[in-house]
């Protein structure tokens, strides 16, 4: 049988994940909020006629540079963010045979809960 995924993950190596996971998603949310401050900045310099280049043109490819490094750490495992807002990460894993997600919220204190591919969040169901 195929597999969408390469990488699958037991309970307890997600687990190992978790304080790194935290800060990776700290970091992008922090990220997140400078680039769209950025943003906000050269749309209101844009719109006043200026000429936008040098320090905030610099400063915008920076964070997006930035942003792109952290999102390649969960690239590159198979770690899916599927809300950033809320935190909530899936973990290839394998089942009874079957391919599904272990799913995490940031605030939950453990993996606990998995889901098959298709149905997310809403079919959440405790391992």
């Amino acid at each position: 049988m195929g597999f969408k995924f390469r990488k699958h993950y037991t309970r307890d190596e997600a687990r190992e994940l978790l304080p790194q996971i935290r800060e990776w998603l700290a970091e992008l949310t922090r990220l997140r909020d400078e680039l769209v401050e950025v943003d906000q900045k050269l749309t209101t310099l844009l719109s006043n006629g200026a000429d936008i280049g040098g320090k905030q043109v610099n400063r915008w490819v920076r964070i997006l540079a930035e942003l792109k490094s952290v999102a390649v750490e969960f690239q590159k495992r198979e770690i899916q963010i599927k809300d950033l807002d809320r935190g909530l990460i899936d973990f290839p894993a394998v089942i009874g045979g079957k391919e599904v997600f272990l799913c995490w919220e940031h605030g939950e204190d453990d993996v606990d809960h998995w889901h098959d591919l298709t149905s997310g969040y809403s079919g959440r169901e405790r391992l």
